[in-house]
């Protein structure tokens, strides 16, 4: 894939699905961080999964593309401060693409008009049970962030370059629940991507780079 804003345009159309899959597709039994495990005893959240959506917003500065991710707020009761991409879940009447729009409206005060929707990544299943679909936007240049402190602490871009490159998923592995969990990770700039939401952009990089 070309790293400028053509090539990418190009890739997405190519690689990214147009409608995501229900609740219901056989192809909602996805990845997850349980299918990181080598010798797959990892425990799969069963279902009925519970549907979340999470936007991947990518922007094309002068210096080349870059994605949007946000530093959760210290004070918050789940994941505080870990690294993450703007979403939550899909309330009832929402499809994911709306639920991605909401949540990056309130979370960082990103106007659903300067989103162009560009496809959608295979569904993530998080080990507490949330079934996510990842939205993929170009977002325009010129929107303007404004993080909402109830939930983020800080928003800021990585080079899509930076994330294309495989060296850079470490998988790791640490105790959870009695168990060993698997999971991807990403050190950039004194911070970690890691676990659902490194999971996924490893899935953007490896649909982009088919």
């Amino acid at each position: 894939m070309s790293l400028d804003r053509a090539g990418f345009l190009a890739a997405c159309a190519e690689h990214l699905a147009r409608v995501p899959p229900g609740p219901d597709d056989p192809t909602s039994n996805p990845r997850g961080d349980h299918s990181l495990d080598p010798d797959g005893s990892a425990v799969v959240p069963p279902p009925p999964h519970r549907r979340a959506a999470v936007l991947v917003p990518v922007v094309a500065r002068p210096e080349g593309l870059v994605l949007v991710l946000t530093q959760r707020a210290a004070h918050l009761r789940d994941h505080s401060g870990q690294v993450a991409l703007p979403g939550g879940k899909i309330e009832p009447g929402e499809s994911p693409l709306d639920a991605a729009l909401r949540e990056a409206r309130e979370e960082i005060g990103l106007a659903p008009e300067a989103v162009r929707p560009l496809g959608y990544l295979d569904p993530y299943l998080s080990g507490t049970g949330f079934l996510v679909t990842p939205v993929i936007g170009l977002v325009d240049a010129e929107a303007a962030f404004r993080p909402n402190p109830d939930e983020v602490a800080d928003v800021f871009e990585v080079p899509l370059a930076f994330l294309m490159e495989a060296a850079r998923y470490e998988l790791r592995a640490r105790e959870w629940q009695g168990r060993t969990r698997y999971f991807y990770a990403l050190p950039f700039g004194g911070r970690l991507i890691w676990g659902v939401t490194a999971g996924i952009l490893h899935n953007l990089r490896e649909r982009l780079a088919r």
